[in-house]
C-alpha cells in the first residue's frame, strides 16, 4: 500500500515551520473547507476571569475540524492521479472524506464499525459514499479498509500509480498540515481583535493556552505544528482533554510511549481510537510551551454539550464535550486551568477553545444523553 509513513514526519513541524506564513497546501484546497469564525465566549469569559474563545470548526461542512486535513491530503491525492478513496471512520472522518471527496469528483468508500450511529451512515450515504458495515470498534474497521487497498494496488496495473487511496482518519502528515489551517486563523482573527490594544501589525497574538480534545491525535497533531510555524509555541500552553474511557493519549502522554487501550468506555465514540500516533507524543513531549494532557468524565462531556447549547445556541458531540468540560465543569477549571494559565492580575491573554464539532448529534440524541446522564447524577 501506498501511504506517507507517519514513522518519518516526526520533524515535519521544524522543517516547514521555521518561518511565521501560513500552511503550504494542495492546488486548490484551501476551497475545499471552510474559513471558521472566532467568537468571543461572554459566558465562559466570566468562569474563567479571562477572556475565552471559540474556534468554530464546528461549522465546516461536514460538522467537525477534519474538513481542513482532509482537504489538503485528498486534493494532494486527486493531484498525484488518485481515483478513489478509502475510508475507515466512527463518524467525523468519513464524512469529512465523504464531503471533500464529492467536491473533487472522487468516489469514496467509507468502512464504518457497527456502533457508528444511524445518523452518521445516513449522512454518508446522502453524501453519495459506498458504507460497509465491519467489526466492533474502529480498529477492526480500519484493519479492513487497508486490507481493501492493499487487495486493489496488488492488483494494479500500474503498482506506482495506484487507483486507490487509503486516507487515515488522523495518522498522516498531510492531514496536520490541514488541521494547521486553525491556527493561522485564530492568530489572524487575534491580532483583529487585539488591535484595541495598540498591538502592531508584527506583533504576535497574545495567546495563552489552546484547548483541544484529542482522539487519535491528528487534530493535536496539527495543532501543535501550527503553533510552531506561527512561532508562538513558546508562550502558547495546549490543554487536551480526553474523556476517561478514550484516554489513549492522555496515558500515552504520561507514560512518555504509545499504549493501546484494550477497548473503549465511553459516549465520546468519535474519541473511539485505541491508540495514538506516535507522533502527538513526540511533538506534545517536545514542545516548548508545554501540553497538560488532562480526562473527563461522560458526565462532564455531556453537560458541556448542553450547557454550550444553552450558552451558544450550537450542537456539538461529546467528543468536543471533552474541551468544553474543561472550562465548565468547576472541578476541571480547578485542576487544569489554575496550573495552566497564569494568575498574574495584568495578565489578560485569553484561551482559545478548539470546538472541533461533530456531526453524530443531534437535538434527539443530546435530550437522550442529558436524561441517561445527567438525571442519574442529579
Amino acid at each position: 500500500m501506498t501511504t506517507r509513513p507517519s514513522s518519518t514526519s516526526s520533524s515535519s513541524s521544524s522543517s516547514s515551520s521555521s518561518s511565521n506564513v501560513d500552511a503550504q497546501l494542495a492546488k486548490g484546497a484551501e476551497h475545499l473547507y471552510t474559513r471558521t469564525p472566532l467568537l468571543h465566549s461572554a459566558p465562559l469569559s466570566d468562569l474563567v476571569g479571562k477572556p475565552v474563545y471559540l474556534k468554530m470548526d464546528a461549522f465546516q461542512a461536514s460538522g467537525s475540524f477534519k474538513d481542513r486535513g482532509m482537504s489538503h491530503l485528498c486534493a494532494t491525492y486527486y493531484h498525484e492521479g488518485t481515483k478513489e478513496l478509502v475510508s475507515s471512520s466512527g463518524g467525523n472522518a468519513g464524512l469529512a472524506v465523504a464531503t471533500v471527496g464529492k467536491k473533487l469528483g472522487m468516489p469514496v468508500s467509507v468502512i464504518v464499525p457497527d456502533t457508528t450511529k444511524p445518523v452518521v451512515l445516513a449522512k454518508l450515504r446522502s453524501l453519495g459514499a459506498t458504507v460497509t458495515v465491519h467489526g466492533h470498534n474502529w480498529n477492526a474497521a480500519d484493519t479492513y479498509a487497508r486490507a481493501l487497498v492493499d487487495d486493489d494496488h496488488n492488483h494494479s496495473e500500474q503498482p506506482h500509480h495506484p487507483r486507490c487511496q487509503y486516507v487515515s482518519p488522523y495518522d498522516n502528515p498531510l492531514l496536520w498540515t490541514g488541521h494547521s489551517t486553525l491556527v493561522d486563523e485564530l492568530c489572524e482573527q487575534l491580532r483583529v481583535a487585539q488591535q484595541s490594544q495598540q498591538e502592531t501589525e508584527k506583533e504576535l497574538p497574545k495567546l495563552a493556552t489552546i484547548i483541544v480534545s484529542v482522539g487519535g491525535g491528528g487534530l493535536l497533531c496539527g495543532v501543535l505544528e501550527g503553533c510552531t510555524r506561527r512561532q508562538i509555541h513558546t508562550t502558547t500552553h495546549i490543554l487536551t482533554c480526553e474523556t476517561e474511557g478514550a484516554a489513549c493519549f492522555q496515558q500515552s502522554y504520561t507514560q512518555k510511549h504509545c499504549i493501546t487501550l484494550p477497548g473503549i468506555d465511553s459516549i465520546a465514540t468519535s474519541l473511539g481510537a485505541t491508540s495514538c500516533t506516535p507522533i502527538a507524543v513526540d511533538r506534545a513531549t517536545a514542545y516548548p510551551g508545554g501540553v497538560t494532557a488532562g480526562t473527563c468524565t461522560d458526565t462532564e462531556a455531556i453537560e458541556a454539550c448542553v450547557q454550550f447549547a444553552r450558552d451558544h445556541r450550537v450542537l456539538v458531540e461529546p467528543a468536543c464535550g471533552a474541551a468544553l468540560a474543561m472550562v465548565y465543569s468547576p472541578r476541571l477549571r480547578q485542576q487544569y486551568l489554575t496550573t495552566t494559565t497564569s494568575t498574574d492580575d495584568d495578565d489578560d491573554r485569553p484561551i482559545v477553545i478548539e470546538v472541533c464539532g461533530g456531526s453524530g448529534v443531534d437535538l434527539d440524541l443530546l435530550h437522550g444523553w442529558k436524561t441517561e446522564y445527567l438525571a442519574s447524577s442529579s
